[in-house]
């Protein structure tokens, strides 16, 4: 099974002189001083972010404090000024790793994550209808003879869940899709969405403002590049699927955003280079044709771990994790103008650890919340800031 160790157990960093970036006419975010969220013996790692319709701060992670790994959540009334306590959302004899969260129109905080108590890693469920007070039993949504990992999960106007994870049942791994339309109570059977010869990774999925179902991973069968399709019936049917990339090189971990102009926004990492740097490209027609791949970093290191978000003003907000002076540190970079030209790039942490696997979120002021873990107290903690 193919891994992104740096998701992990990265611990790399970044210098990166301005010389080294593309300049364009677009103001940079004022940022806040990072804020640590976490102090455990053991490590805190893999964080999620999302905001409420009330701007309320949600971060869920994994952590292995008890032993094993199992999955914490805390939150932010406040802008990120004051945290609650964290709170453990499971108790398992096995590891509940890499939780992915979204929240519905009516506030209420729905998370996925994969376990492997079973014997091998299946995908299980949860969600809190009071703010994060309190949280469902844990429901298993997947039973294969394989393993089913990195599951991600995004919400329709109508409140239904829909989520994405590749399986390595078949032999090799294929990307997956299952929905709930009651909150979360029963769910729809598991629809394949992928046959190739490789093995298809990495999978993420937006929601459009028609409903429709946009869904991007990696695959391997030729080399590593990005693919894309879409369900404009809630996942009843599905496009035939898209390449997006030729390289000669490995194009990898893809992240998406929507805009309000239900513009589709992409990102990931390619090593055609030499090294690992950041890309871009975009669509105006629903995924139906797409603009050519725009490198978004020169770095003597590599920039990996692309996450992608959009604005109530349509502005595109990039953060990342670069390797070029020996650990890992988070940059961001931003587009005014659909993706045509981007800001410098903006270095957010200077630690003695590696800062790596962000996570953003933007609220309705347009403040971006990133969250990340940093090895920098000896274990990997979880770290928060915001810009504006």
């Amino acid at each position: 099974m193919r891994r992104h160790t740096i998701r992990k157990y990265g611990a790399w960093a970044v210098f990166l002189a301005a010389g080294l970036f593309c300049f364009a006419p677009a103001v940079l975010a004022d940022w806040s001083a990072a804020k640590r969220l976490t102090w455990t013996s053991g490590g805190s790692e893999l964080p999620d972010v999302a905001v409420d319709s009330n701007d309320t701060i949600h971060v869920v992670w994994d952590d292995s404090s008890p032993g094993n790994e199992e999955i914490y959540y805390r939150k932010s009334e406040d802008g990120g000024t004051t945290w609650t306590p964290a709170k453990r959302l499971t108790w398992t004899s096995g590891n509940s790793e890499r939780p992915a969260m979204a929240i519905d129109t009516n506030n209420r905080i729905h998370i996925v994550y994969y376990d492997d108590t079973p014997g091998n890693r299946e995908i299980y469920y949860k969600r809190s209808a009071d703010a994060g007070a309190t949280w469902s039993t844990v429901k298993r949504l997947t039973w294969t003879s394989g393993g089913s990992y990195d599951p991600a999960i995004a919400m329709d106007s109508n409140d239904t869940i829909h989520v994405v994870w590749y399986d390595d049942t078949p032999g090799n791994e294929e990307i997956y899709y299952k929905k709930s339309a009651d909150g979360g109570a029963t769910w729809s059977t598991v629809k394949r969405l992928t046959w190739t010869s490789g093995g298809s990774y990495d999978s993420a999925i937006a929601i459009d403002s028609n409903d429709t179902l946009h869904v991007v991973w990696d695959d391997d069968t030729p080399n590593y590049e990005i693919y894309y399709r879409n369900s404009a019936d809630g996942g009843a049917t599905w496009s035939v699927v898209k390449r997006l990339t030729w390289t000669s090189g490995a194009s990898t971990y893809p992240d998406r955003a929507i805009d309000s102009n239900d513009t589709l926004h992409i990102v990931w990492y390619d090593n055609t280079p030499g090294n690992h740097e950041i890309y871009y490209k975009g669509s105006v027609d629903g995924g139906t044709t797409w603009t050519a791949a725009k490198r978004l970093t020169w770095t003597s290191g590599s920039s990996f771990d692309p996450v992608i978000a959009t604005d109530s003003g349509t502005h595109i907000h990039v953060v990342w994790s670069d390797y070029t002076s020996g650990n890992f540190e988070i940059y961001y970079k931003r587009s005014t103008d659909a993706g045509a030209t981007w800001s410098a790039s903006k270095r957010l942490t200077w630690t003695s650890g590696s800062s790596s696997d962000p996570a953003m979120a933007i609220d309705s002021s347009n403040t971006i919340h990133v969250v990340w873990n940093d090895s920098t107290p000896g274990n990997h903690e979880i770290y928060y800031k915001n810009g504006k």
